[in-house]
């Protein structure tokens, strides 16, 4: 058995990657700190020379002793404690890059550190503002957000050159050339960053061999996979047969992954490629194995993910009480009473309970009583429901339903009854979504625009399942700073 192994150059795995990615990103964040220093006391030294000078013309004074002493007492900075956990901060900003679209993406890179800088200072200079504090380290944290910056930038650019130069890039073969199949090549082509190669199909239908579908050629049956996985040095080979896998084709596929091949199903490699759950292409019993069986969240999570909704809440509501009369005035003079509206919405389990937002529609949106989907560029929207939307002003008061358990911080879109009643007859697992609270921000929230049809809602309910399936305080903690990002940029809805 040990000679029929693979001797083929080991590939990295994208857990393998992104914990590279990782560990390099953290050795950059503490150069960062100690260089920070450094760039600290020298400007520190910089500014007393002067002064010295200034001293010297007035007194006529100088000493060589009296010098050293005072550069020693410039050199000799004041470094708070807190100053040392700047990596772990910059590590939490830098979450949406461990992605593997985005992490081999130079342009994505480049601008996701950029946000993260700006973040960054923006956090600070906030601080520095409500503290009225001198004795914080403004030269300090300015100089570690810039080495940070440079530093990851260079890394990330020159392990993403190492990586692709010495064939460490996977190479996929798709066994079956169907629906499935094709879905996956669609998606592959569309993506703008590729982190592997797609080599092309294996199918059993001999009017598909030597065709190309979806930019893909068929280049050959499951008889002749062993020898191809040679010929194209494929690491990794990913079922994508919807119906039964015939016996020998299956006996095939186990003898390739003892040669030593990775072997996945189709809908690992679309949520890698997508960061959504194919609907459309799962089984009957996904949702015993994937949310029964396989999801088991711990009872750390939920104490965390609970007490950051009571503290995001409290915050929420301070920012909701103080911006209020501002809002409310700009509200009731743009187009009249009511200031806010409710509206049932469905949340964990089925739960009924009522929101409220501040009004960002006509009162007439809905005079017929019936539930429509917001649309982009939607003409019932008001001119300052349009700037409150683009901010995420509206959902303020939403806060209240965080603090009360009702909704989360992080979590799938709150629905109303009769739409969800709605969408489950046409989109399959479209319930699986109330196993969670509901959120103010989300994964399709933050990866997906509007929705107006039933195909869009259906790839946002694969957003909102990949979420409920993969959630972790990380994720949470990832999806806060890109709503942040998104609320700066504003470009929400």
């Amino acid at each position: 058995m040990a000679d029929n192994l693979r001797t083929a150059p080991l590939r990295l795995r994208p857990s393998e990657y992104r914990s590279i990615l990782w560990a390099g990103d953290l050795m950059m964040a503490i150069v960062s700190v100690f260089a920070a220093l450094y760039a600290w006391a020298q400007y520190n030294l910089t500014v007393s020379i002067p002064r010295l000078a200034q001293e010297f013309e007035v007194t006529r004074e100088w000493s060589h002793e009296r010098a050293i002493r005072e550069a020693t007492q410039q050199l000799d900075i004041n470094v708070p404690f807190w100053f040392y956990l700047l990596p772990i901060i910059w590590m939490l900003l830098l979450v949406e890059l461990y992605e593997p679209h985005v992490a081999g993406s130079g342009r994505k890179t480049t601008r996701g550190i950029a946000l993260a800088a700006f973040i960054g200072l923006l956090g600070y200079s906030l601080v520095f503002i409500l503290q009225q504090n001198t004795n914080l380290p403004r030269i300090g944290v300015g100089a570690f957000l810039l080495f940070a910056s440079l530093l990851t930038l260079v890394w990330r650019v020159l392990f993403i050159s190492i990586y692709k130069s010495t064939g460490q890039r996977r190479r996929v073969l798709l066994i079956g050339a169907g629906k499935a199949g094709q879905t996956l090549a669609e998606i592959y082509r569309s993506l703008s960053a590729q982190s592997f190669n797609l080599v092309g199909y294996i199918d059993d239908d001999e009017k598909k061999v030597g065709k190309t579908i979806c930019g893909l050629r068929v280049i050959g049956s499951s008889e002749h996979l062993l020898e191809l996985i040679d010929v194209y040095h494929v690491s990794d080979i990913v079922i994508a047969i919807s119906g039964e896998i015939q016996g020998a084709t299956f006996q095939t596929i186990l003898d390739a992954q003892e040669k030593g091949v990775e072997v996945m199903r189709m809908p690992i490699l679309y949520e890698e490629m997508t960061g959504r759950v194919p609907v459309h292409h799962l089984e009957s019993d996904w949702i015993i194995r994937s949310f029964v069986d396989g999801l088991h969240v711990s009872g750390f999570y939920e104490l965390m993910k609970r007490l950051l909704d009571i503290l995001g809440g409290i915050i929420g509501v301070l920012i909701f009480a103080v911006t209020y009369p501002f809002l409310a005035l700009a509200v009731f003079i743009d187009s009249g009473p009511p200031v806010f509206y409710s509206q049932p919405r469905l949340g964990r389990g089925g739960l009924i309970f009522n929101i409220y937002k501040y009004r960002t529609m006509r009162q007439d949106a809905e005079a017929d009583g019936e539930a429509r989907l917001a649309a982009e560029n939607d003409p019932r929207v008001t001119r300052v429901g349009n700037f409150l939307r683009k901010l995420r002003l509206d959902e303020l008061p939403q806060f209240w339903n965080v603090l009360r358990g009702e909704m989360s911080l992080v979590g799938p879109r709150a629905e109303r009854p009769e739409l969800v009643a709605e969408y489950q007859k046409q989109i399959p697992f479209y319930r699986a979504r109330l196993l969670v609270k509901p959120g103010l921000s989300g994964w399709a929230q933050i990866n997906y625009g509007y929705v107006a049809s039933v195909t869009e809602t259906a790839v946002k309910l694969e957003y909102d399942l990949y979420y409920i399936k993969h959630r972790t305080f990380g994720m949470d903690f990832q999806i806060i700073l890109r709503t942040i990002g998104t609320v700066l940029r504003r470009t929400g809805r």
